[in-house]
C-alpha cells in the first residue's frame, strides 16, 4: 500500500478524495492539512535519456518530435557521473585514452567485463595516468598501447604490476616507419620481423625472434650507420626512419614489456598480448555513440562518455540514487566559487585531468575556446 508522508509532521496521511483533475488528495490527522504530492518522474526520464544516448535513435523520433524529450532531458546534461573506487584487485586490466576534442582526452581503464575508471585530461601524461590509477586496486598485469607517461605512472602507483605492451601497436609503430612496402632490403626484413610478432605463441618462439632481431642489427649495422649531409651542412642518418623503427623495438626489449604474456612465472592464465578488449569493446563503442549523436558540444560529448563508462562500471547506482549523489554543474560551480573567494583558484582547485578547469567549460564571456 502506498504511504504519503506529511511534509510538516512527517506523519502518515490517509486518502481524502480527489481533485477535479483526478489526482489523489491526502489528509494528515495530526496537522489537519490536505496535501496533493507531486509525482517525480525524474528517475523514469533519466532511464529514457540513457536509452536514447546508448541507442542510434535520433531526437526527432522521440516524444514531441524531440522537443519534449529535450525539455525533460536537459537537466541530465548537468550531471557528472563519477567513477567508483575499485578496491578488489583484478588479474588483467587494460588502459587507453580516447580523444574527444583537440585538447580533451579521456583515459579509461577496464577489465574483461566492466569499465573500472575514467579521467579527463588535456592529453596523455604521467600525472593524468596517476590520477586514473590511484582509484583502482593494483592488478597483476596491465596491458597498454604505450601511451605517453604511462610507464612513469606505473612505477609509482602500481610498482608490482607486470606490464604488457600491445604487440599490435608495436607492429604498427614499426610499420609507420618502414611502410608496408619498404624500399630497402633492411626495411623488408625488419617489416617481416615486426609481422612475426603477431604470431608468437611460446617462450621458445619469442627467444628465436629475439635472436633473429639481434642478427638483423648486426647484419645492417654498417648500413644503418651511413650519414648524409643536409642542406645546412649538418650530418644526419641516411636511414633515419629505419633507425627509429629499430629503437622502438629495442626499447620494448630492454623494458621487458614485449613478451610479458609468455612469462610462465606469472600466475595468470591466458594473458592477452593486445589491448583489443578496450579498443574494440570500449573505445569503438564510444566512438560509435558519438558518431550516432554527432553535433553535441564538447562538454556534452565528454559527459556522454562519462555516462557510458559509468553505466558499464561494476555496480552502477539506480536512477534515483544517481540523481541524489552525483555532482552537477551547479554543485561544482558553488564549490569553485567558494574556493575562489578564499583566493585559492590557482593551484588548489581540483581540475579535470591536468587542470582542465571548470571555467574553461563554462565561460561567462563570449570568448572563443580552443577545444575544437
Amino acid at each position: 500500500m502506498k504511504h504519503v508522508i506529511c511534509p510538516i509532521c512527517s506523519g502518515v496521511c490517509i486518502r481524502y478524495g480527489k481533485n477535479r483533475s483526478g489526482s489523489q488528495r491526502w489528509f494528515c490527522k495530526n496537522c489537519s492539512i490536505v496535501v496533493t504530492p507531486a509525482i517525480d518522474h525524474s528517475s523514469r526520464d533519466l532511464k529514457v535519456f540513457l536509452d536514447w544516448l546508448f541507442s542510434r535513435n535520433i531526437q526527432k523520433e522521440m516524444s514531441g518530435e524531440g522537443r519534449t524529450f529535450r525539455r525533460k532531458s536537459v537537466e541530465f546534461w548537468n550531471i557528472w557521473p563519477m567513477p567508483p573506487k575499485i578496491e578488489e584487485s583484478r588479474d588483467v586490466v587494460y588502459v587507453d585514452g580516447i580523444y574527444i576534442a583537440r585538447k580533451a582526452c579521456i583515459l579509461i581503464c577496464c577489465d574483461d567485463k566492466n569499465v573500472l575508471g575514467w579521467y579527463l585530461c588535456r592529453d596523455e601524461h604521467s600525472q593524468a595516468w596517476k590520477a586514473l590509477m590511484q582509484r583502482i586496486a593494483e592488478p597483476v598485469v596491465v596491458v597498454s598501447d604505450g601511451g605517453t607517461g604511462f610507464n612513469k605512472a606505473l612505477k609509482k602507483v602500481w610498482p608490482n604490476s607486470k606490464h604488457q605492451r600491445c604487440v599490435f601497436h608495436a607492429f604498427c609503430q614499426v610499420k609507420r616507419y618502414t611502410t608496408s612496402r619498404p624500399k630497402t632490403l633492411a626495411g623488408i626484413e625488419l617489416y617481416e620481423l615486426a609481422k612475426d610478432l603477431l604470431k608468437l605463441k611460446s617462450k621458445e618462439e619469442s627467444d628465436k625472434w629475439r635472436d633473429r632481431f639481434m642478427k638483423w642489427i648486426i647484419k645492417y649495422k654498417d648500413f644503418l650507420s651511413q650519414m648524409t649531409e643536409d642542406e645546412n651542412g649538418d650530418l644526419r642518418p641516411t636511414h633515419e626512419r629505419l633507425l627509429k623503427a629499430e629503437h622502438s623495438l629495442l626499447r620494448l626489449l630492454r623494458e621487458n614489456t614485449l613478451f610479458t604474456y609468455l612469462d610462465e612465472d606469472i600466475d595468470v592464465e591466458d594473458i592477452p598480448s593486445t589491448n583489443n578488449r578496450i579498443e574494440g569493446g570500449v573505445n569503438s563503442r564510444l566512438r560509435a555513440m558519438l558518431r550516432d549523436h554527432r553535433g553535441l558540444s564538447v562538454e556534452r560529448r565528454i559527459k556522454a562518455v562519462f555516462w557510458w563508462c559509468y553505466m558499464h562500471s561494476p555496480k552502477p547506482l539506480s536512477a534515483s540514487e544517481i540523481l541524489d549523489v552525483m555532482p552537477t554543474d551547479k554543485s561544482i560551480a558553488d564549490i569553485y566559487m567558494k574556493m575562489s573567494l578564499k583566493n585559492k583558484t590557482e593551484g588548489t582547485i581540483p581540475g579535470w585531468g591536468d587542470a582542465v578547469t571548470w571555467n574553461e567549460l563554462h565561460m561567462s564571456k563570449s570568448f572563443p575556446t580552443y577545444w575544437d
